[in-house]
């Protein structure tokens, strides 16, 4: 259960994180890609918040990922100057994509076709607990 206080710094992250990430894209020229925060979790300690990251296109999405990973600390130390007045100690990010979209998606089209993933389940994979 998250409380209200992890719900107000998760708000305030995603916010500025966003920002960062879309002035990041703005300053290396790149037109054609999307990178939105959809959800930022923080643990109960406030030590660590888990980034959920919707991109698209869809197939640069790995090494986009893969860019954010390798520039977590610089991403951090933007963030940290931006909440610095709001936060004591900004929380370690972990950045995952949030695949939500695709798997609405997946159930949208396997609806719409004859084959009914709720009455037969085997059609539809197993989603991992986020």
């Amino acid at each position: 259960m998250e409380t209200n206080r992890q719900k107000k710094i998760g708000g305030v992250i995603q916010k500025d994180l966003v920002d960062i990430l879309q002035g990041e894209i703005r300053k290396n020229g790149i037109s054609n890609l999307v990178i939105s925060v959809s959800k930022v979790l923080v643990t109960s300690d406030l030590g660590v918040a888990t980034v959920h990251l919707s991109i698209f296109p869809q197939e640069k999405a790995a090494e986009t990922l893969a860019a954010i990973k390798s520039n977590t600390p610089l991403i951090k130390h933007d963030l940290a100057q931006r909440v610095k007045m709001q936060l004591r100690k900004v929380p370690n990010l972990t950045f995952y994509i949030d695949d939500s979209l695709d798997y609405i998606e997946k159930i949208d089209k396997a609806l719409s076709q004859k084959e009914n993933p709720i009455e037969n389940r085997d059609l539809l994979e197993r989603r991992r607990k986020s």
